[in-house]
């Protein structure tokens, strides 16, 4: 959710601190403010709504002078976006200022004990109760008082903190919620994710559970949450940091979808070797694979829905069991684990906090687990039994594109390589499909250079306030993304419905000139699904269709087609998925609205 920053160093902080934030915006967009000590105070400024107020405000930094300090862009969950619950909170007399990404649970019970010992809150947030237990119990020793607030504070945080005491340190502490510190020539820097600080430095350590790091101009020194001495090692983070920025496209989105064709081959060729998949991450013996009796496979939103279509996958493929299941749901419902079962978790930035949560359920039970996962280093990437990276590279835009569709071919690789070995499919099925995978890429070029069907099909619908999709089988996982990606950054009401299953109530929405999206891939049901479309035809649905090429049928019911390239049937989601995809962004663009940043929306789910 939140996103924070930290630096010290020679330079001088504000500029640096706003660079950061504008590189973690996607985390939240509530409200932003930043904290500078100027050798004598500390110094803050903060404002409600996007950067750019902050950024105006301070004058780019330069009216806040001084070479250390924090900041903050804020999603809101205790408190509405408000200058007041806008982040820095500070303690009673400001010598103390906190950023924090998280939720303290335990809030309110610190909170009243708090107002008994004569402290007066401004803010309605969570985070003002660490700002004022921090001065509660200050030694003058801030290693020890982080440590005693961390005994007493229940849920998950980020925090950056400054002392006004020690103007030559400012702090880290994480638990639950992501955070990474990184070293230079320049000074040190903080940060909830890697694009923040790219452009400094490439050196990072990543901050485990309950601990604290004290950041000098030229030291880093950890801490357990016992105030015991940490080593730790460096990782050197290889993104391009052109990779974090628009390069001359008009918004993220529309880059990260042009980045497909690139993400999904450098996901898939490493990976093909010998006319053989050869995935040495994930760990497990030919014969451990063949001992796997059921496969969980565990995420949220757009993860999700890749593993929707990966249970067709794999049981179509290697005839294994799967259920899908999202993370929310599954850490709650006190779920059955057999012997012989393997637990899949995906997610693209490996911190959302429910499906962490789902993993270290699998591990309490011993089931052997995989994280399917884009950043490296990540919480899910570190405590998974193994990691099988996408190597999508950063996505910025909150509505996902690219890591969707590297989690698809992570997954299309799993299922082929676990076919082989059980021996569910012959040589040749497996040979062709290879081959199959090997020209996703340049088919996904081919949609996006004739992206100008589906815009001109969008202009039209600007205006709709209801869309329903429809499909069969993978149909129906390709539609449940295409919903979600045109509601998310276009507002309008949209929902995805298994076809057959319109008769029964779903059909009564259905009236004139309510827009439908058919999805229809998959040729052993083009019949049923085509007979579905003349169910909502003769209620007045206008039907746009997204079907594969030779697929003429569809032209003589549904008003508007766009055709896919062919593929083998297990893989067309790859390609269905583009004209979907590229529909929400031209909609959403064509309603003036902000594509990268959608409402109420943040990149990364680290809370609940």
């Amino acid at each position: 959710m939140c996103g924070i920053v930290g630096y010290i160093g020679e330079k001088q902080a504000a500029p640096i601190l706003l660079d950061g934030l504008s590189k973690l915006e996607y985390r939240g967009y509530d409200s932003a403010g930043i904290a500078v000590f100027d050798g004598e105070a500390i110094h803050m400024t903060k404002s409600t709504g996007r950067l750019k107020v902050l950024e105006d405000l301070t004058h780019g930094g330069a009216l806040l002078y001084g070479t250390a300090g924090i900041g903050h862009t804020r999603w809101a969950t205790h408190g509405e976006p408000t200058d007041a619950n806008a982040h820095p909170q500070i303690n009673k007399d400001g010598s103390i200022a906190v950023v924090h990404n998280g939720i303290i649970e335990n809030y309110i019970k610190l909170k009243k004990k708090l107002e008994k010992k004569g402290y007066e809150f401004r803010s309605q947030t969570d985070t003002e109760v660490i700002a004022h237990m921090l001065d509660y119990y200050y030694t003058g020793d801030p290693i020890e008082t982080i440590a005693k607030i961390m005994h007493r504070m229940e849920g998950s945080y980020a925090l950056g903190i400054m002392f006004q005491d020690h103007p030559g340190e400012i702090y880290a502490v994480r638990k639950d919620s992501p955070l990474i510190v990184a070293e230079s020539d320049q000074g040190n820097f903080m940060a909830s994710d890697a694009p923040a600080i790219l452009k400094y430095t490439r050196k990072v350590y990543f901050i485990e559970n309950e601990e604290i790091v004290r950041l000098g101009r030229d030291s880093l020194n950890f801490y357990n949450i016992d105030e015991e001495e940490l080593t730790k090692e460096p990782t050197m983070i290889e993104w391009d940091i052109k990779a974090a920025e628009k390069g001359g496209y008009d918004h993220f989105m529309l880059k990260e979808i042009y980045e497909q064709p690139k993400a999904v081959s450098d996901t898939l060729i490493p990976r093909l070797k010998d006319k053989d998949i050869i995935i040495d991450e994930l760990g497990m013996t030919d014969e451990e694979i063949k001992r796997i009796r059921k496969i969980y496979i565990i995420a949220c939103g757009s993860a999700y829905h890749t593993g929707v279509t990966a249970k067709y996958v794999f049981e179509g493929l290697a005839r294994i069991p799967v259920e899908v299941d999202l993370a929310s749901e599954f850490r709650y419902r006190n779920p059955i684990f057999e012997p012989d079962t393997f637990a899949i978790i995906v997610s693209q930035s490996g911190e959302t906090a429910d499906s962490l949560a789902a993993l270290r359920e699998a591990k309490a039970h011993h089931i052997k687990t995989l994280g399917i996962v884009n950043v490296v280093g990540s919480s899910i990437a570190r405590e998974a039994d193994n990691v099988m990276y996408t190597w999508a590279g950063p996505e910025i835009a909150v509505a996902t594109t690219k890591a969707y569709s590297t989690q698809l071919i992570a997954q299309y690789l799993l299922a082929l390589k676990f076919a082989k070995v059980r021996e569910t499919i012959d040589e040749t099925t497996f040979s062709s499909m290879i081959d199959s995978l090997k020209q996703l890429p340049e088919q996904i070029s081919f949609l996006l250079s004739h992206k100008e069907n589906v815009q001109k099909f969008a202009n039209r619908y600007l205006a709709s306030d209801h869309v329903f999709f429809i499909g069969r089988g993978i149909d129906y996982a390709i539609s449940l993304e295409g919903s979600l990606k045109l509601k998310e950054i276009s507002y309008i009401h949209s929902e995805a419905y298994a076809a057959g299953e319109l008769k029964h109530g779903t059909i009564s929405l259905i009236e004139d000139g309510r827009l439908v999206v058919a999805v229809l891939t998959q040729p052993d049901l083009y019949k049923k699904t085509i007979s579905n479309i003349l169910e909502v035809k003769t209620r007045g649905a206008f039907v746009m269709a997204v079907t594969t090429v030779g697929n003429t049928q569809v032209e003589k019911v549904a008003d508007y087609c766009i055709y896919i390239p062919e593929t083998n049937p297990y893989f067309t989601n790859s390609l269905a998925v583009i004209p979907l995809q590229l529909f929400g962004y031209d909609v959403a663009l064509g309603k003036g609205l902000d594509v990268d940043k959608p409402r109420n929306l943040a990149k990364s789910v680290t809370v609940e």
